[in-house]
């Protein structure tokens, strides 16, 4: 086990950039494919409803082996399982090149999917243990943005693509991106486990999920982030269909339209590292709450009362992608310390509860939006900031209860 890294350099950084290119090339190979579907049901002879189904399958193969990743990796090590994960996902890109029907496709979405259960229970895991706690929330808020470049230009560059090439070439274009990924992690990636020995127990992986997942303080931190994210992961599944399909919008239209979105999400991630050192650890969580209620707040009022929708979901969900950007690494570390399980097992189980949010989640969105418009849309996408802001209230407290105990300060008062 290495020291805990407290200040960034070049060479430092050089493992969280690494990893944070596959998780852009994960990300874009939802991203850059969004407006290609249309293309993609025309081609296979399907309805539109299978254009929010990529996105479910995809995020369902998140779901599938995390439980397994995170005790792996606690065991072996966390390199060679992240190396192994990001091979595999070269592969499921480059399989595209072979799919010949609508089922075939939504399958590799599916092992495509797989790919971010090696980030959140092992790559974001590792991160956690390589860094202190301050520096571990100012790398995550960096990578961040290097990822949010995926939703800022995925769509853009897909529009772009399409017109020019046939829509498989995007996933080869995404494979030789996560294969760059795969080198610079070769090269950089510390290893933060010391490897176990024998055999890896199935009653013991048993008895730590038993205890992380019977956790009430662990499942609301875990809970808070896909609650927050709801709507705009909604919006990136929707968005062709409210913009496109029903907007009469060309596909670059539809990708220029989600610079507001995504760019109030790295602006806030931005704020968070610039104050970071300065404020008080879960403040930002504080400040972050405002522009996700008057989002959530401004979506709904617009979509009952304008003959405008989507200009006022493109306002509202950018509110709270800036409240979000704000948040989100922060509440990841209380998610991640909430449990003194071993991380890989713990960052499993983060990952777990939000892709189940997630994939039912983005189902919700859509029956809602079929059945009510954007009307539909909104009102689901306003319960869930709800819901979020009412579970974040108690896990900010005791998370700062918590660190306050430890450093005999007084606890940062949570209400907004």
């Amino acid at each position: 086990m290495q020291k805990k890294i407290t200040t960034l350099t070049l060479s430092v950084l050089c493992f969280p950039l690494a990893l944070v290119l596959f998780e852009f090339a994960v990300y874009i190979a939802n991203d850059m494919i969004q407006p290609g579907m249309l293309h993609v049901v025309a081609e296979f002879g399907v309805d539109i409803s299978w254009v929010a189904t990529s996105m479910t399958a995809f995020l369902l193969g998140g779901i599938t082996v995390p439980w397994l990743l995170g005790p792996l990796s606690d065991r072996i090590g966390r390199r060679p399982v992240m190396l192994a994960g990001v091979a595999l996902f070269v592969l499921s890109c480059l399989a595209m090149l072979w799919v010949g029907g609508i089922e075939s496709f939504i399958a590799m979405r599916v092992l495509q999917g797989v790919g971010l259960c090696f980030i959140a229970a092992v790559g974001y895991a590792a991160v956690q243990e390589a860094f202190d706690e301050n520096t571990a929330i100012k790398v995550t808020a960096l990578m961040a943005n290097v990822a949010l470049i995926a939703p800022l230009l995925g769509p853009v560059a897909g529009a772009v693509l399409i017109e020019i090439w046939p829509w498989r070439s995007i996933f080869v274009l995404i494979a030789a991106i996560a294969a760059l990924g795969w080198l610079g992690l070769w090269y950089f990636m510390p290893e933060t486990v010391q490897p176990g020995s024998g055999p890896l127990p199935l009653s013991q992986i048993g008895r730590d999920y038993r205890a992380v997942l019977t956790d009430r303080g662990f499942i609301a931190a875990s809970l808070c982030m896909p609650f927050m994210a709801l709507p705009l992961l909604g919006w990136i599944a929707l968005s062709p269909v409210f913009l496109i399909e029903d907007g009469g919008m060309s596909t670059l239209e539809y990708g220029l339209w989600q610079i507001p979105v995504f760019g109030a999400l790295i602006a806030g991630n931005l704020i968070l590292v610039r104050v970071s050192d300065r404020w008080q650890l879960g403040r930002s969580v504080v400040v972050g709450r405002l522009p996700q209620m008057l989002g959530a707040t401004l979506m709904l009022a617009g979509c009952l009362l304008t003959s405008v929708p989507w200009f006022w979901i493109i306002a509202g969900i950018s509110l709270t992608s800036l409240g979000e950007g704000l948040c989100f690494a922060v509440l990841y570390r209380f998610a991640l310390t909430a449990s003194p399980i071993a991380k890989g097992t713990v960052a499993a189980s983060v990952g777990m509860l939000s892709m189940v949010v997630y994939v039912f989640g983005i189902e919700g969105l859509k029956f809602a939006y079929l059945q009510w418009g954007e009307v539909g849309y909104a009102a689901l996408s306003a319960c869930s900031t709800a819901l979020y802001l009412w579970l974040s209230r108690g896990v900010l407290q005791r998370a700062m209860a918590a660190r306050a105990r430890e450093s005999g300060e007084p606890a940062l008062a949570s209400q907004s």
